[in-house]
């Protein structure tokens, strides 16, 4: 795991989008992962700036989100498909067809998990993942017990990310107890994964992903079999992590090595 910990939110949402400009610059045809909540949109807020002023394209791009409330239609103000719409797909030059969400109205959604594996795979893989973690470990709709080598699947949501959804949802709105979520297998098939967190309430989940034991009662623990994780996060996430200052000095080190290897070039 790469551990990058900067000052405050907007440090991490400009540093984990130009993650996504530089893989876009140097593949115009990039597939990409994407994820929904509060962190990522400052995120979307950067892409959609760094697109309006022509410094990346996203018009050969792919993208595939993590997940969506199973039983709500991408039409619904609730719908991941609609946050994305909202929040990045309407604001950039990216094709909708090749924007991918799983379904929550399929018929059959054993069958639409499947048919999203697939349709990853025809694309020829995820090359850049976005994650943020719930307080309780999870990745994507991956809750605390999820099997470590798992595939794109219908979950039942914990009452405690039902408890923190609750807010997007008004008092007497259904809101899901069930998901389509990519599996942790899934994710950890992506060639490089960018993981965002902020705030002292993800404190602890930092915290057992980076140095507790791989375990599937921490469902994010399971990056650190990643062959390039990339955990991006401010002072307040990273605040419970033993030494703050041996992460940041590996990081000064690592941006050293980056600018000589460049001078070489």
């Amino acid at each position: 795991m790469q551990i990058v910990i900067l000052k405050d939110a907007t440090e991490v949402a400009q540093y984990g989008a130009n993650i996504f400009i530089e893989q876009i610059k140097n593949k115009a045809n990039s597939v990409i992962g994407l994820a929904t909540g509060s962190t990522p949109v400052a995120l979307y807020q950067e892409l959609i700036k760094k697109n309006q002023q022509d410094e990346v394209s996203f018009a050969e791009v792919s993208s595939f989100n993590l997940d969506e409330y199973l039983g709500l239609k991408g039409e619904h103000p609730q719908s991941y498909r609609h946050f994305m719409t909202e929040q990045l797909f309407n604001h950039i030059n990216i094709v909708n067809s090749n924007t991918h969400v799983p379904p929550g109205d399929a018929v059959n959604p054993v069958l639409a998990c499947n048919e999203y594996e697939e349709k990853i795979v025809q694309a020829g893989g995820i090359d850049v993942q976005l994650l943020g973690i719930g307080r309780n470990g999870h990745i994507g709709f991956n809750e605390p017990s999820s099997g470590l080598t798992s595939r794109t699947r219908v979950k039942t949501l914990t009452q405690a990310t039902i408890d923190d959804n609750a807010r997007f949802f008004a008092e007497d709105e259904y809101q899901p107890h069930l998901s389509i979520t990519m599996g942790i297998g899934t994710i950890l098939d992506s060639n490089k994964v960018v993981l965002l967190a902020t705030g002292e309430g993800k404190a602890d989940a930092i915290k057992d992903m980076v140095e507790g034991p791989l375990a599937a009662i921490c469902p994010a623990s399971a990056l650190q079999l990643h062959r390039d994780a990339v955990i991006v996060i401010d002072e307040a996430a990273a605040s419970k992590l033993s030494d703050t200052e041996f992460y940041k000095h590996i990081e000064s080190e690592n941006q050293k090595l980056l600018a000589q290897l460049a001078n070489l070039n």
